[in-house]
């Protein structure tokens, strides 16, 4: 007797599920360390909530918000190449550990000056420094790390994933955030956090060192961040990508910058307008994940045709005529936005070799925040003098800038050397299974 429809549907469509948007998750090993990122990345965005409301009350200057920003973005534009080179030579794995441990330690205290009430400024510079500092040693080996857990056929896959739960932190992270400040206390998002490191760390250590696709350690030797760039110069598809990115989260991606003054002077819808904005971004960024999770293919060429949604979504953005058709265009743009920003990670991931994948992701954790000190005045300006129109134009060029720069680096990438994810190694690349 057949089954009934009623109840194959349900099993046919989990089945695709896993077989395509979760295929990832089917790795124990990144099953664990993505159970752990759900919790500590919630937390952390809870925390940055509850870091700007500090500041804040503390201040009570927009502009000392913004400062304390600065100063714990900054140094993944100073140091995050070297934390490459760190990555290359440490077991990534054991450096995650310790490096997410010190994290969490900073966040408790803070959480213990705020709950002692004995918090100061200088206070909040300073550990907002250390955070900066050790966020930018660990973006490296945490991106780099993907390829280990879950091997060349998955990357895209777990990339995609990865997207889409910083998104959705995103939004749940500050709206956890202003339910513990308003029912709990503001010191409890700090602690919470604080303990949400916990569960990185749990995970890390959870997961099977038999099971990873190791990269082989580089000895310490002189000049390797200038062997690192030399690396990504020499191979069109890693310079096209990194250089895409440079453009993109320069003068596309400051929507904390271009929103606000989009919704309160062009849309004239205040705060809540901006908060509808980048609400339907948020629901774009996931959408986009989602379908780029069940996407295998990846390449110099699939991400420019990306960029090139991008602009024509910026364009739209530019050019709606109110806050309803804006709502819509965010869509659009937070969709196209993650659909590049996974499909640029993946292509780097599987085309670079292993001995340089720590170095190579710091450039484009470089490129991709560390862009925000530099591009963020520069949008802002444009907003102020031009409109904030022109400045969503600004980023739309951008991304077409782009297109015509990973056109243009496609054409020198040999067809033998063009990304398809399968479960063969690049030549000259060495994997193996084992700590």
């Amino acid at each position: 007797m057949s089954r009934s429809p009623s109840t194959s549907l349900p099993a046919t469509l989990w089945r695709h599920l896993c077989d395509t948007t979760l295929v990832s998750l089917t790795v124990r090993n990144f099953r664990r360390y993505f159970v752990g990122q759900v919790i500590s990345r919630i937390g952390t965005w809870m925390q940055r909530f509850a870091q700007s409301w500090l500041v804040f009350t503390l201040s009570d200057n927009p502009a000392v918000v913004g400062a304390v920003l600065a100063v714990q973005s900054l140094p993944v534009l100073l140091i995050g190449p070297y934390g490459g080179v760190i990555a290359d030579r440490m077991n990534r794995r054991r450096l995650m550990v310790v490096l997410q441990s010190v994290m969490g330690l900073l966040a408790a205290a803070l959480g213990t000056l705020v709950l002692t009430h004995v918090v100061s400024l200088w206070h909040v510079f300073i550990l907002a420094a250390l955070l900066g500092i050790a966020e930018a040693l660990e973006n490296p080996p945490r991106q780099a790390f993907v390829f280990e857990l879950v091997g060349r056929t998955h990357v895209p896959n777990a990339v995609a994933l990865n997207s889409v739960l910083n998104n959705t932190a995103r939004a749940l992270g500050p709206a956890v955030g202003a339910v513990l400040i308003a029912q709990v206390s503001l010191a409890s998002c700090f602690l919470l956090n604080a303990a949400s490191f916990g569960a990185v760390v749990a995970s890390l250590l959870l997961v099977d060192p038999q099971q990873l696709r190791t990269a082989p350690r580089v000895s310490r030797a002189p000049r390797q961040l200038r062997e690192g760039l030399r690396y990504a110069r020499s191979h069109p598809e890693i310079r096209g990508c990194l250089l895409m990115m440079l453009l993109i989260g320069t003068l596309a991606w400051e929507f904390q910058t271009v929103l606000p003054p989009l919704s309160d002077r062009v849309l004239h819808a205040g705060a809540t307008g901006y908060g509808l904005l980048t609400a339907m971004q948020g629901v774009g960024a996931v959408l986009g994940g989602l379908v780029a999770a069940g996407r295998r293919r990846v390449g110099l060429r699939a991400v420019t045709v990306r960029a090139a949604g991008f602009g024509a979504a910026m364009i739209v953005l530019a050019v709606v005529p109110n806050l309803a058709l804006a709502c819509v265009a965010m869509v659009l743009v937070g969709f196209a936005a993650t659909s590049f920003s996974a499909g640029g990670n993946a292509t780097l991931q599987t085309t670079t070799v292993p001995q340089m994948r720590g170095r190579v992701m710091s450039l484009w954790t470089v490129a991709f925040q560390g862009s925000t000190p530099i591009g963020g005045p520069i949008d802002g300006l444009i907003a102020e003098t031009a409109g904030a129109r022109a400045a969503v134009l600004v980023g739309a060029a951008s991304c077409w800038g782009a297109v015509v720069l990973g056109w243009r680096a496609s054409r020198r990438v040999e067809p033998s050397e063009r990304v398809v994810p399968t479960a063969t190694a690049v030549s000259g690349e060495t994997e193996k299974l084992g700590s």
